[in-house]
């Protein structure tokens, strides 16, 4: 580390590029935004809230994952790891921790004002990377220049949509959404930034894992409580089904890695996006959980097949994204096809007497597939390289 050093592009082939403590330091202060939003998501589902629980769960997800999707593409092509960079990087990380703050009030009454509050600290941190790195490089001069501009621009609609009528707060909300994906695209137009493929699948990864320990830690903490209050007989079937079906996630998941498949801008924004619906299935999935343990101690009027859907939607949605993004452009047998298979069936489990040890036998088979098909000799494309 170093005093100052020009905001120089990294190199796309750079060896041995992996994620820095500053950016793990990053990632682990959205732990507690997730697990805010999973926490609200489960009392919603429990209360049979399912409208108001998916809407409010969906629009606070997306500010969490904004925020991380863009210090994570920007630090990939620009971590200088200065004393300048670390102090703007530690700025966003309060910015964040507001955020996170801000998360019950956006859920319960979607009152985004603290939310807001954050990413007004984060983005005018972002803006100046943004202007450092179009200063030190002239050859991604106007590329930096547009996501400085549309990100400005951008967050002074989040600020007027504070002062928008109640009728048209959803609608303000999702245009404001298109307009935030637009900005990489249109910037990017002007000149690809250096991002390293390696590096972002990587941070992709490690946020996975991130959302997928807070699935863990919420179905854990649901089962303890249902063995203090001495139901210990009924929850073993179920804590093993949920161990199994977390293991069966993180496993399909990593069994494809996707840093070979990062070769055109195109698909990589394609896939950076993807991973909304990645990150939030593998989040809601504890939540989901969580429901599955209050309808087993009849502690929540949900329904048995509402509380089966808590869990089976989000491991349906994780295995149909999961295929589109990383296995389906990957592998050149049938195989792949067992994913959108494997999340019919999770969905029919659903109205099953018993759905979350249905979802778990069906991921264990998914896995065991997959297993079959490597032994047999059928190779990904990440298998070859």
């Amino acid at each position: 580390m170093t005093w100052y050093r020009p905001m120089a592009a990294r190199r796309t082939d750079e060896e041995h590029r992996v994620a820095t403590p500053l950016e793990l330091l990053f990632d682990l202060c959205f732990v507690v935004a997730v697990a805010s939003a999973a926490a609200k998501l489960h009392h919603s589902l429990a209360e049979d809230h399912v409208g108001h629980g998916l809407l409010g769960y969906l629009s606070v997800f997306f500010a969490i994952w904004w925020a991380w999707l863009q210090f994570t593409w920007f630090a990939s092509a620009y971590d200088t790891d200065d004393v300048p960079y670390r102090i703007t990087t530690l700025v966003q990380i309060a910015g964040v921790l507001v955020v996170a703050a801000g998360v019950p009030r956006a859920f319960d009454s979607a009152d985004f004002r603290v939310i807001t509050a954050g990413y007004v600290v984060m983005r005018l941190a972002m803006v100046a990377q943004w202007l450092r790195a179009a200063r030190s490089d002239p050859a991604h001069r106007a590329c930096a220049h547009r996501y400085a501009l549309g990100i400005t621009l951008v967050q002074l609609g989040w600020l007027a949509r504070l002062w928008l009528p109640d009728n048209l707060f959803l609608a303000g909300f999702l245009v404001l959404v298109v307009a935030e994906l637009a900005v990489p695209w249109w910037a990017e137009r002007a000149g690809t930034t250096s991002w390293h493929p390696h590096h972002i699948a990587e941070r992709y990864g490690l946020f996975t894992l991130i959302v997928l320990g807070e699935s863990i830690l919420a179905a854990t903490n649901a089962i303890r409580s249902g063995l203090d209050a001495g139901h210990a007989g009924s929850l073993i079937g179920l804590a093993v089904a949920g161990l199994v079906i977390v293991f069966s996630v993180w496993w399909l998941y990593f069994d494809h890695p996707a840093q070979d498949l990062l070769t055109a801008q195109r698909f990589a924004l394609a896939w950076g996006y993807g991973h909304f619906f990645v990150f939030a299935s593998v989040a809601a999935l504890g939540a989901g959980l969580e429901v599955a343990v209050d309808h087993e101690l009849h502690e929540a009027p949900v329904s048995a097949v509402g509380a089966g859907l808590a869990t089976t939607v989000p491991v349906a949605v994780f295995l149909l994204v999961v295929w589109w993004l990383q296995v389906r452009p990957a592998r050149r047998d049938q195989a792949h096809y067992a994913f959108p298979a494997a999340a019919l069936l999770v969905l029919l489990g659903s109205f099953a007497p018993a759905p979350v040890p249905v979802t778990a036998v069906v991921l264990a088979a998914l896995v065991a597939v997959v297993l079959t098909y490597r032994r047999a000799g059928t190779h990904s494309v990440g298998d070859e390289v």
